[in-house]
């Protein structure tokens, strides 16, 4: 079988995450890994899932957790995020939010719902590279959202004209996965006027921002374009959110808060899809979220922050001049800045060889393939004698690399 010759053109665009191959390093135990932007599974909270998926198969609750269910997710688990986005300025309802399995699909599904091949999504330079895998796949053209800049809507429209038009601007806003930096408010508010100027979607990737170990919260974009526009019927912002960074990723729960329309439209998606993400699961979330959601962020930050600063401490004891870093106020991430001459995935290739410490290569994350001079590290996982030998090898061998 020839499989080139039946497949559709978009196949010819995907290709296989760095990340999740440099995942399969972390079976290798010599290897000290900063590349999964992942959760510490020390920090999950094992014994309330374990009572909830326990209740939720005993009993009449079985009969809901084993069945299938409404597309839209369980109502319970939509009721609760309704309530905690009102806390976050986005006063909404149920019917506002679609469950999703992981922020992942949520990805996938607005790549399908606004992109026609050769329609402009406007991403920031690095992003999320899982986003630019999801929008990727339905044959799109890039181009750079810069929040702080000055470039014109009208500038954005004559390059997109060519092959289509601007569909929506996506931007992680807090602690972004992989740079670790948060947008302001101006930059905010500028995403929102561009995306007026343009009439365009924007999709806010939410899925760090309850792990702000510093600062005072921002309020996101949709609770910005809520005040804007007079309620959450009338904005233009799709919020993404996860509870993969806060309770546990392996059960696949996300969601979606938007106005009603576009959450409808989503809805036919998930019909079309998997017809509902697995009600066990997000049973077993709504309980563990209602009894001690609040505690368990409180729990990850207070370890994470330590983290982080344990590797800004070692960046600052190791590394050798010319290299500059982002210091975070929240997440699971930093960004370094190589001298414009070193090549990320080449100095990976050295460091899994010589010094054994993973990272991910920064061109990874850019859409026009520049920014091979930059690495993300993940401090989420490590502790600090992981980390502060890592930083160290990681700090020789670019020492090694520079004076060579």
């Amino acid at each position: 079988m020839q499989w080139e010759q039946v497949l559709a053109h978009r196949a010819s665009r995907m290709k296989a995450s760095e990340i999740r191959e440099l995942l399969k390093l972390l079976d290798q135990p010599d290897i000290i890994s900063f590349a999964g932007g992942i959760p510490d599974p020390a920090l999950f909270p094992k014994a309330a899932f374990a009572k909830a998926l326990a209740d939720a198969v005993e009993g009449e609750a079985a009969d809901t957790a084993l069945q299938y269910s409404v597309s839209e997710g369980y109502a319970p688990l939509r009721a609760w995020l309704a309530g905690e986005m009102g806390k976050m300025g986005v006063p909404c309802t149920a019917d506002n939010i679609l469950i999703t399995s992981g922020s992942q699909q949520a990805l996938d599904y607005l790549g399908k719902l606004f992109l026609s091949p050769g329609d402009t999504a406007l991403v920031t330079w690095p992003t999320y590279l899982g986003a630019l895998g999801a929008f990727n796949a339905y044959e799109p053209r890039f181009d750079q959202l810069t929040p702080n800049g000055n470039r014109s809507a009208a500038g954005y429209v004559a390059d997109a004209a060519a092959t289509g038009r601007v569909k929506f601007a996506y931007a992680s806003v807090d602690f972004a996965n992989p740079t670790g930096e948060t947008l302001d408010l101006r930059a905010r508010n500028g995403i929102l006027n561009l995306a007026e100027d343009l009439d365009i979607a924007v999709i806010e990737d939410a899925a760090y921002q309850a792990l702000r170990f510093e600062g005072e919260p921002l309020p996101p974009i949709l609770a910005l374009d809520c005040e804007r526009s007079g309620g959450i019927e009338k904005t233009r912002t799709l919020y993404c959110g996860t509870f993969s960074k806060t309770l546990a990723p392996g059960l696949r729960v996300g969601w979606v808060c938007a106005a009603r329309d576009v959450i409808q439209r989503l809805v036919l998606l998930k019909q079309a899809s998997d017809l509902h993400s697995p009600t066990l699961n997000q049973m077993a979330v709504e309980q563990v979220a209602r009894q001690g959601f609040d505690a368990q962020v409180e729990k990850i930050k207070k370890v994470y922050k330590m983290r982080r600063d344990y590797m800004l401490a070692a960046l600052e004891q190791h590394m050798p001049d010319g290299v500059r870093w982002t210091r975070p106020d929240g997440g699971m991430f930093i960004w370094l800045d190589l001298p414009a001459h070193l090549d990320g995935a080449e100095l990976l290739a050295q460091s899994l060889a010589h010094e054994r410490v993973a990272f991910v290569p920064g061109g990874a994350f850019f859409a026009d393939g520049s920014g091979a001079n930059s690495l993300r590290l993940s401090f989420s996982r490590m502790d600090k004698v992981g980390i502060d030998a890592g930083i160290a090898r990681l700090g020789n061998l670019l020492k090694r690399v520079l004076e060579g």
